[in-house]
């Protein structure tokens, strides 16, 4: 298991976006919801975090689209945590973990459930699947609806959705595919690069701690892209 997400990180997060009081129209108005807004401010580089914050506005869209129920009020906290946390494994105190960064984030996402009272082991396990695949092609589109918009709409992020299954509906495509949806929502949480980052620091865990990379992850396939040209300083060319 990756180290607890509470652990103390460095006092200096370079990248670190200036706080801003989350709006009520943003983050749900319960104490579980605006302490993983804070909590995942405080431990991601802005451009990770502004990428979490966007990817939750997705899904949140995608789920009330569908009329799920995951778009109710007691289900949206525990999306909202999940999309908020999806890439916590990117984070200082995930470093020294030998497990895979998905893995890292889907654990850090269950601690922070539990410590907020949430006792339905499904909807932790839901919240755990959807971080742990998240980079997992094919399988995350069909095993959850809420694994399925996290995927979807990190593609979405990343004008990735070329590389998703065919299964895409045309009502999911639209939203994500909404220039002035997107526009929005990168005004408000501007981009700053995350590909770059979150490229990054998932090769540098990987570098340090072979075990995060396995060779046919995401993270391996990555650090095989920095081996091959390591004077390379864009864009991971595998991200």
């Amino acid at each position: 298991m990756c180290p607890p997400s509470s652990l103390p990180l460095s006092s200096t997060n370079p990248g670190t976006s200036a706080p801003e009081d989350p709006p009520p129209d943003l983050v749900p108005s319960i104490p579980l919801c605006l302490s993983a807004y804070d909590h995942v401010h405080q431990n991601l580089p802005a451009p990770i975090f502004n990428h979490s914050v966007r990817v939750y506005l997705y899904v949140k869209s995608l789920a009330e689209r569908a009329q799920s129920p995951w778009a109710t009020q007691d289900r949206l906290r525990i999306l909202f945590t999940a999309c908020l946390f999806h890439d916590m494994g990117a984070s200082n105190s995930a470093n020294d973990s030998p497990e895979r960064f998905e893995v890292c984030g889907a654990d850090a996402c269950a601690e922070h459930l539990h410590a907020h009272s949430v006792t339905d082991a499904a909807d932790v396990h839901e919240a755990w699947v959807a971080i742990a695949l998240h980079t997992s092609p094919g399988i995350a589109e069909r095993i959850s609806p809420l694994a399925r918009w996290v995927r979807l709409a990190a593609l979405a992020d990343f004008d990735g959705l070329r590389s998703v299954n065919p299964s895409i509906t045309g009502s999911e495509q639209e939203l994500l595919e909404d220039e002035v949806f997107r526009e929005g929502i990168e005004k408000r949480f501007p981009r700053l690069d995350p590909e770059k980052a979150l490229g990054d620091a998932v090769t540098e865990q990987g570098l340090r701690q072979p075990k995060k990379a396995p060779p046919a992850s995401w993270a391996g396939i990555m650090v095989r892209a920095h081996q091959e040209d390591p004077e390379w300083e864009g864009v991971n060319k595998a991200f």
